[in-house]
């Protein structure tokens, strides 16, 4: 991998692991498009993003858990059957063709893009029951662990608007699914190390950047852009991003 590589995907993991982290969503569906496009093959990029999601959220959750934002009731089934069916999706990777895993995910950043623009979750007015936490919990982990693994994506863009939906407060959904996805981005990125091909270096560099981006990009960004901005920004790019994918596999 060239140098020019190394300094320009710094940069990038730099910049949005601190715009994201404060969303508790991490920036893995970002990631894996942008070090695709730079050359990085998809077998070392799905994950490298697994793995900066665990370092950039780690930080955002640990502030979450501090200020007792995480409902573990909620999170907890969620968080089992997400580890639990992350490491199969990522063990599935090397087996998809290579054109319908890129389709899947330009499909996932057409929805994390429309979810950035327009999505306004209410959250429910009467919390669900237990059981039916228990249920939709285990569903959504089973889902978005399976993809998250499978794509590098982490799975937080599902995750956010169905706790949303079972009625978790707005900053208790971004907490709950902070320490939901750090778990499952891990367990992923443990699934795809076993079956090596995993650039040591090109990982060193950009977690360390992620760290630093995750400390000093949030505490800079949440004074400099609104939080509608910044999802009307990131939407963009994401279908921006998207439409290339698209072009490329239609052309």
């Amino acid at each position: 991998m060239s140098i020019t590589v190394y300094i320009i995907s710094s940069i990038i993991v730099f910049l949005f692991s601190g715009l994201l982290a404060m969303a508790g969503i991490g920036a893995a569906f970002l990631f894996v498009p942008l070090f695709y496009y730079l050359g990085v093959p998809l077998a070392e990029a799905t994950p490298t993003a697994l793995l900066l999601n665990v370092v950039s959220l780690m930080f955002a959750a640990f502030n979450y858990w501090r200020g007792k934002l995480v409902n573990w009731r909620v999170g907890l089934p969620v968080l089992i059957a997400a580890v639990i069916l992350s490491p199969l999706g990522a063990r599935l990777t090397p087996y998809v063709d290579k054109t319908i895993l890129l389709s899947l995910f330009a499909a996932f950043l057409v929805f994390a893009g429309f979810m950035m623009l327009f999505a306004k979750v209410r959250a429910r007015e009467k919390p669900l029951s237990y059981t039916a936490e228990a249920a939709a919990g285990a569903g959504v982990g089973t889902a978005a662990g399976f993809l998250g693994g499978l794509l590098g994506v982490g799975g937080g863009n599902f995750i956010l608007p169905v706790l949303n939906w079972m009625g978790l407060d707005a900053k208790v959904a971004a907490g709950t699914t902070s320490i939901v996805v750090v778990f499952s981005s891990l367990s992923g990125f443990l699934g795809h190390a076993t079956m090596g091909g995993i650039d040591p270096v090109f990982i060193g560099i950009t977690a360390v950047m992620a760290a630093l981006g995750s400390i000093v990009g949030s505490q800079l960004m949440k004074t400099k852009v609104s939080s509608a901005q910044l999802k009307k920004i990131i939407g963009i790019l994401l279908w921006l991003i998207a439409a290339r994918m698209i072009w490329d596999l239609v052309k």
